[in-house]
């Protein structure tokens, strides 16, 4: 994987303009001047958890005896859940969370951002080629730092596409995700098997 594209993989995986109206859900009992630096603090702690699991993630792996494969076909499995939910919303599977008070790590750093595939995806980047971290790390700070404007500019966002184009958005990105599942399970089987051969 170039470094390209695992920065676009990483973008698509945290997924930051299918998370606006999620965010927006989550902050609605926020007072408004405050919502930029709570977003602010969310995003850097997303940041954190994903950089914990890019350097520390191998040694989990080898920790609880998993192995890449069965990680890249659950990521991708997850994905596909969460993009699924994304294309086809209901009330019963939705993934907007109620939010009583002022959201702190959960649910706008983990899971909106630092999600089960976002950590699943830098995991098998640097369990793959553990010798390019730099470029991974390098990868990993692009992607969020594209993400950062975009949930900062979320209400101006909303108030310009209104919640028509925000959904529209939203399944849009769902159906990449889903296309990026799909490649994430493949792979996974296609390493098992070569394996097991």
């Amino acid at each position: 994987m170039t470094f390209i594209s695992a920065v676009v993989l990483l973008f698509f995986v945290m997924d930051p303009l299918g998370n606006v109206p999620l965010f927006l859900s989550a902050l609605k009992r926020v007072p408004a001047q405050r919502q930029r630096r709570v977003i602010a603090r969310e995003m850097l702690i997303a940041l954190g958890v994903l950089l914990l699991f890019l350097f520390l993630g191998g040694q989990m792996l080898r920790l609880l005896g998993l192995s890449e494969p069965a990680l890249s076909a659950a990521g991708g499995i997850i994905l596909m859940i969460i993009a699924l939910r994304m294309v086809f919303p209901s009330r019963e599977h939705s993934l907007h969370e109620d939010v009583v008070a002022e959201p702190f790590i959960v649910p706008l750093a983990i899971p909106y951002l630092a999600g089960p595939s976002a950590l699943a995806t830098v995991l098998l980047l640097m369990s793959r080629e553990p010798a390019r971290w730099p470029e991974w790390l390098g990868a990993v700070l692009l992607a969020w730092g594209l993400c950062v404007p975009i949930m900062l500019a979320s209400t101006r966002l909303r108030d310009a596409l209104g919640e028509r184009g925000l959904t529209a958005i939203e399944r849009l990105m769902g159906l990449i995700l889903v296309t990026i599942a799909v490649e994430m399970l493949l792979g996974g089987i296609s390493d098992w098997w070569l394996a097991h051969r």
